[in-house]
């Protein structure tokens, strides 16, 4: 079998391809490099903008002064709870109203669908919601990390048009064989829709792991902080020693001692650095199936 020549053409194209593709890459790669180079450069250099390409007086000063921020490792723990916690309630609701709202069977279907998706357009604002989540004693609690986001109407659709997808003939097969909705839904609905349970599931945990606006409305006991607030506080505090020292100490000492203590600057990015690192490790868990999920549940047929 003779392979086709490629033409002049041809390798324009491929080239040009290439060319295109490898510009897009090194933008979305670039500024997380950038961030990470600068976390571990000369805070100085950082702070002027002079560290660009690779780290420029290499150390690691920042990592070890953010990992004695006070309540850090608790901090932690909350996020990696709210997260786990919150995703698998989030997908496990969006996929059972996503299967409910194709069945005929439900009483009004049609009509909390629709309830159900208008919330994505209408919203009562903050203080109607803090007055809501007060009322409902989700101040000060852990569970308002959680409850509030549990219904997600996007995600609910996505999985209904997913559920469409699927052949009714084996929802028809079980119901002859005894399975009640429970058991069709765990037994046979949710291993076929994998692909847009994964999707559900990257999506709710990156919401999860970078909220931290709930924190600041909901929460005044340190105990509940999550990681992104109690870095968000400490960016703050840094920022604000920042100016102080702006503004008592004259530039040359400044300069000198730039060098060897942490700067806004150099905060900001090793924050950055902390806050991203461990969300991008859940991508490539369901990366096969982000593609296909987010496809077929965006498209029907």
């Amino acid at each position: 079998m003779s392979l086709k020549r490629l033409t002049l053409e041809d390798h324009i194209i491929n080239i040009s391809t290439y060319i295109v593709y490898t510009f897009f890459a090194f933008v979305c790669v670039y500024p997380f490099y950038y961030i990470f180079i600068n976390s571990m450069s000369a805070n100085d250099l950082s702070e002027r903008g002079k560290v660009l390409l690779y780290p420029i007086g290499f150390h690691l000063t920042n990592y070890a002064q953010v990992m004695k921020i006070n309540g850090l490792i608790s901090a932690f723990k909350i996020s990696i709870l709210r997260t786990v916690i919150g995703t698998m309630l989030t997908v496990i609701v969006a996929a059972f109203l996503g299967y409910m709202f194709t069945r005929e069977s439900l009483w009004k279907r049609k009509f909390w669908y629709r309830y159900a998706v208008a919330t994505m357009y209408f919203n009562a604002g903050i203080i109607p919601w803090f007055i809501t989540m007060k009322n409902l004693h989700l101040t000060n609690s852990f569970w308002g990390y959680i409850f509030p986001v549990a219904v997600q109407p996007f995600y609910i659709v996505l999985c209904k048009t997913f559920v469409e997808s699927v052949p009714k003939e084996l929802e028809e097969a079980a119901v002859i064989d005894g399975a009640g909705t429970l058991k069709i839904f765990f037994s046979i609905i949710v291993p076929v829709i994998k692909p847009i349970v994964a999707t559900v599931a990257i999506f709710a945990s990156v919401a999860q792991w970078n909220s931290f606006q709930d924190t600041l409305l909901l929460v005044t006991d340190p105990k509940l902080y999550t990681l992104q607030f109690t870095l968000y506080q400490y960016i703050n505090q840094a920022s604000s020693l920042k100016a102080l020292v702006n503004n008592s100490t004259s530039a040359a000492a400044m300069a000198a001692s730039l060098a060897h203590a942490s700067t806004a600057t150099s905060i900001r990015m090793t924050v950055s650095v902390i806050v991203v690192l461990p969300i991008i490790c859940v991508y490539p868990v369901f990366q096969r199936y982000f593609t296909k999920g987010i496809m077929i549940g965006a498209v029907k047929g």
